[in-house]
């Protein structure tokens, strides 16, 4: 069975799931809703899929309403999610949104409610949990390969640096970016946190004129005693940064970043490795694709959500713990009340 499927949005992450749809044999690609036609048009074209429609984003309520539509995927700016998440959820379709669903906490657990009344399913894309180096450390330390998990560290610096355009209209640093580590942290752990504290700093200008931070460090406490670690920065000038590392007591293990090329030369000068890859769409490029395929896993019956209600609410609200941990300088509990 092919799904048919409505992308909102051919940017960056519109772009990706782009070129994933292209290779998926379970999907029917039917329309782009992009209100730049020229740029959706050149990106659908350099697809090769020539039955899709692209139309702008009047004509949202025309695409929703077409029975051949089973799905949508939202990939447009925060700011535009929550709107056509509900409007897609009124037509009864499934949504594969990236993140946030929306921008606060009441109205992703109104939404998610919505979902579960209308029968559909609603998945807050976390790539990471799909990205198979991630998912082996969790098997692993599941497994007990390294005894009882003491601390787990996760290190997440950006490549290149963004637009000071798009920090203006991201929702701030913490909920922007720290969700993908606060998230893919609890799901190895296995639990929420009980404490929590950040820290962090504006290095770049503009990015503290606008009222925002570049530099972030979160410690989180669990009901178990681990630790977690999170070290983040807007930039890194050797490459995208994405590292992890579990420690128990009775052993480690790390994913380390991934490169072009795993070979290394080795002279009297020393060694000399491959760069690091330049961003997150080559960086995460298989958790994409393997998101995509469970997401259809869930909308043929096949699967269920791996990533529920439950787990973006609280990974939003632990997001905005951390920026008020980091205003007021304190450690807060937090407490899971859903």
């Amino acid at each position: 069975m092919r799904l048919g499927l409505v992308l909102f949005g051919a940017g960056r992450a519109g772009t990706i799931h782009l070129n994933n749809v292209a290779r998926n044999r379970r999907i029917d690609l039917l329309y782009v809703v992009e209100d730049d036609i020229a740029k959706a048009e050149k990106a659908l074209e350099s697809t090769g899929i020539a039955t899709a429609k692209v139309v702008d984003s009047r004509c949202t309520e025309d695409v929703l309403s077409d029975s051949a539509v089973q799905f949508v995927i939202v990939a447009t700016p925060t700011h535009t999610h929550e709107k056509i998440v509900r409007a897609a959820l009124h037509a009864k379709k499934g949504v594969f949104c990236e993140k946030p669903i929306a921008k606060s906490i009441d109205a992703v657990v109104q939404i998610y409610n919505e979902a579960a009344r209308v029968g559909k399913p609603l998945f807050c894309a976390f790539q990471r949990r799909f990205d198979p180096n991630f998912v082996d450390v969790r098997d692993r330390m599941r497994k007990g390969e390294i005894g009882k998990l003491h601390v787990i560290k996760t290190c997440s610096r950006d490549s290149p640096s963004p637009s000071i355009e798009y920090v203006r209209t991201s929702g701030g640093f913490f909920v922007d970016s720290s969700v993908h580590d606060i998230d893919l942290v609890c799901w190895i752990v296995g639990e929420l946190p009980i404490t929590i504290q950040a820290q962090a700093h504006a290095f770049r200008r503009d990015i503290a004129d606008a009222g925002d931070v570049d530099t972030i460090a979160i410690v989180m406490k669990f009901p178990s005693g681990v630790i977690a670690q999170i070290d983040m920065s807007r930039y890194s000038s050797y490459g995208y940064d994405q590292r992890i590392e579990v420690h128990g007591d009775k052993g480690m293990i790390i994913a380390a970043n991934a490169k072009r090329s795993t070979v290394t030369r080795f002279s009297p000068l020393g060694e000399c490795s491959d760069v690091l890859l330049h961003s997150f769409p080559q960086r995460y490029q298989y958790a994409y694709e393997n998101e995509l395929d469970h997401f259809v896993d869930v909308m043929l019956g096949e699967k269920e959500l791996i990533s529920t209600k439950k787990d973006a609410v609280a990974v939003m609200k632990i997001a905005k713990i951390c920026e008020e941990s980091y205003q007021t300088s304190k450690v807060i509990k937090f407490q899971a009340e859903f």
